[in-house]
C-alpha cells in the first residue's frame, strides 16, 4: 500500500475540517480557507478530503440534496447523531445497533457486512 504525501494543502484542509462544527461541503471548506488567505484550489480541497476519508481521518455522507459532506472523525467505528438545523454532530457508540445489524445480516445469510448509521434530530439549542 502506498502512502499519500502529506502537503501543506492537506494539512490546511485537515486543520480547517477539524475546526468545523458538523459536516461541511468541499465548497464550504474552500471558502473558509480562502477567507483566511489561502490560495488552495477547490480541486485540491476535494483531493485532500478524499485522501482524508480514505485514511479514516474524515467521515463523509451524502446530504438530502445529494452533496457529499465531510467531518473530521475518530478512526474507530462509530455512528453520528446530527442536528438537522445547525449541523452539530456527535459521534456515538451504539452497541445495540451493532448487535441488531449483525443479527439481521446473519438472519439473511450475509457475511463480511459493513454499515453506516446516521441519526438526525434537533439539538437542545435548536429544539
Amino acid at each position: 500500500m502506498t502512502t499519500k504525501r502529506n502537503t501543506w494543502q492537506k494539512d490546511a484542509v485537515r486543520h480547517t475540517l477539524g475546526e468545523a462544527i458538523g459536516f461541511v461541503s468541499a465548497q464550504q471548506l474552500h471558502q473558509i480557507l480562502k477567507d483566511h488567505g489561502s490560495t488552495i484550489s477547490l480541486a485540491t480541497v476535494y483531493r485532500a478530503l478524499t485522501d482524508l476519508a480514505t485514511a479514516g481521518e474524515a467521515d463523509s455522507l451524502t446530504s438530502d440534496a445529494g452533496e457529499l459532506l465531510y467531518r473530521a472523525c475518530a478512526p474507530t467505528h462509530h455512528h453520528h447523531l446530527m442536528c438537522r438545523n445547525c449541523g452539530l454532530t456527535v459521534e456515538i457508540e451504539a452497541k445495540q445497533l451493532e448487535s441488531w445489524a449483525d443479527s439481521v445480516a446473519q438472519e439473511h445469510n450475509f457475511s463480511q457486512t459493513a454499515h453506516t448509521i446516521e441519526i438526525s434530530g434537533l439539538c437542545a439549542k435548536c429544539a
